[in-house]
């Protein structure tokens, strides 16, 4: 289904930010009628969360909190609805307040363990596992997840590219005498080389449940990294006459909705690039395979294929969300190690300019100083401070580095929009919120016509918000098997104009989101 045009928003840092409504209320005594109509309200919430509607199942639960503030369950179970919805510095606020309540609840501790893994503070997960596991001792899932995140390595990241290149100069990684999937050539150099029968090939190797030999994994890897490394970390496209770029949104390693997604798009070519904003593994349990064919495409393609970091292009959100263990689990520690570096080579935005004279212009239109529509492509969005040039998120060192918790890597990659004017508390727990006015500043300041960005689900895959200035898109038809959203991506023509096409979710083999999670996350998590 195709739409018609638009824009969207993004959000800043704090640490865990409070739910709205905890300085509001206090615990005093409650009514009987009060009690009574709050868990009748519970029930219908527990409905709504029941059937994935997750902001409805919110909505309850507060109005049940409202009626009778002193049941620890109500808290909780709107964590447990928040945590669906990714505000884990809401969730981790109402996780605490149960736990006030009641310090003997076991659930509200697990509940805010979830909250503080999502916002990459192990050791406090661990310390509330632990007192899981003292009110329940028979608990061998958390169990599990304790000697896991207990033996996390809190280290920088090493260069992985170098120590694969010497196991592969040493003859340590050679395709197996006895492997049967698709094969590299060869150049006159003897260097292995890509080629698009090479990828299509690969693409139906992978949709028969094979894997490809890690020597041609690596490969594929190092050849996306040469290009990489080349590019600052704010890419530049320019759209001439008869181009087009489609931008693609969070996608979290669900394959079969890709290749779906590969069919309407198309691949790279010389007249239409793909931009890929992030996000491309983690929670789905296809995400080897989501990043080797885009990894594929940039070494075959490094024109017209461009890849965005997103928040989970990160070691802390791979250990959590299942790419670690996927990657361990299919190809080796080595090739995780190989990718977890590769990641910090991304880049963190791109600018897509037209170079055609701008259709449907109005007065409130930004151009660029050149009198063309440009946009702002990032995964997350804008920033705690004003006066950030485009020439200061070129210039951001990246490789080798994680997006951290503050700083602008950290705003770019986790930030979100919100409806008020002026910049909030992150839902999240990670970044923060930006409003409209924020919105406007930046794009007049550096002429932009609008920020594309992506990081949120949206029930019709994408939303234009902030007067037209912010997008959302979104790529992951039914995330997580759940919450039955529309993907969507958008094409941007050589005249600024933006064409939405929305998709749905494709069948796949009854393999569960974040089946690779380690030390018992999945459950955590899911």
């Amino acid at each position: 289904m195709s739409v018609s045009s638009s824009e969207s928003a993004s959000m800043p840092t704090t640490t865990a930010s409070s739910s709205p409504e905890i300085q509001s209320l206090s615990i005093r005594d409650v009514a009987d009628e009060d009690r009574e109509l709050a868990k009748k309200i519970k029930a219908e919430a527990n409905k709504a969360f029941a059937g994935h509607n997750f902001t409805a199942a919110v909505k309850l639960y507060s109005e049940a909190i409202q009626l009778n503030p002193t049941d620890a369950t109500f808290w909780c179970n709107r964590a447990a609805a928040r945590t669906k919805l990714e505000e884990h510095g809401f969730a981790l606020a109402d996780s605490s307040k149960a736990i006030d309540i009641d310090p003997k609840y076991a659930k509200a501790y697990y509940r805010r363990a979830t909250c503080y893994l999502q916002l990459a503070k192990p050791q406090m997960a661990v310390l509330d596992l632990k007192k899981v596991l003292a009110l329940e001792p028979r608990n061998d899932t958390v169990r599990g997840t304790i000697e896991f995140e207990k033996a996390i390595e809190m280290e920088e990241e090493k260069n992985a590219v170098e120590r694969c290149l010497e196991i592969i100069g040493e003859g340590n990684c050679d395709v197996e005498r006895d492997y049967t999937g698709p094969k590299m050539q060869k150049s006159e150099d003897g260097k292995y080389t890509i080629t698009q029968g090479f990828i299509t090939q690969m693409i139906d190797w992978f949709k028969q449940g094979k894997k490809i030999t890690r020597r041609f994994a690596w490969e594929i890897i190092l050849g996306a990294y040469a290009h990489f490394s080349k590019e600052e970390s704010l890419v530049q496209i320019n759209l001439d006459e008869g181009e087009t770029c489609d931008v693609i949104g969070d996608v979290h390693g669900q394959f079969y909705d890709l290749l779906h997604l590969y069919s309407l798009t198309g691949a790279p070519k010389a007249d239409h690039y793909l931009l890929m904003n992030g996000d491309l593994v983690d929670r789905g349990s296809w995400s080897i395979e989501v990043i080797l064919i885009a990894f594929a495409y940039k070494w075959l393609y490094p024109n017209r294929m461009f890849i965005n970091r997103g928040n989970h292009e990160a070691k802390e959100m791979n250990r959590t969300y299942g790419f670690e263990g996927e990657a361990k689990h299919k190809h080796g520690e080595q090739t995780y190690k190989l990718f977890a570096h590769v990641f910090t080579a991304m880049p963190l935005a791109t600018l897509v300019s037209a170079t055609r004279k701008p259709r449907n212009v109005d007065s409130k239109t930004i151009l660029s100083p050149e009198g063309f529509k440009r946009y702002f492509v990032v995964h997350g969005g804008l920033f705690s401070k004003d006066n950030v040039t485009l020439d200061d998120v070129r210039k951001i060192p990246r490789i080798g580095r994680q997006p951290g918790q503050e700083g602008l890597m950290c705003e770019l990659l986790w930030t979100d929009p919100q409806e008020s004017p002026g910049r909030g508390p992150s839902k999240r727990g990670v970044g923060l919120s930006f409003g409209p006015d924020v919105t406007r500043a930046w794009c007049t300041l550096n002429g932009v016509t609008g920020i594309i960005r992506s990081h949120e689900v949206r029930p019709d895959g994408y939303a234009v918000e902030h007067e037209g200035l912010c997008t959302t898109v979104f790529s992951a038809p039914n995330y997580v098997d759940q919450v039955g959203n529309k993907g969507a991506y958008i094409r941007i023509d050589a005249s600024g104009d933006l064409r939405y096409t929305q998709f749905e979710a494709q069948p796949h083999p009854p393999i569960k989101p974040m089946a690779y999670a380690m030390g018992g996350l999945a459950s955590l998590m899911m």
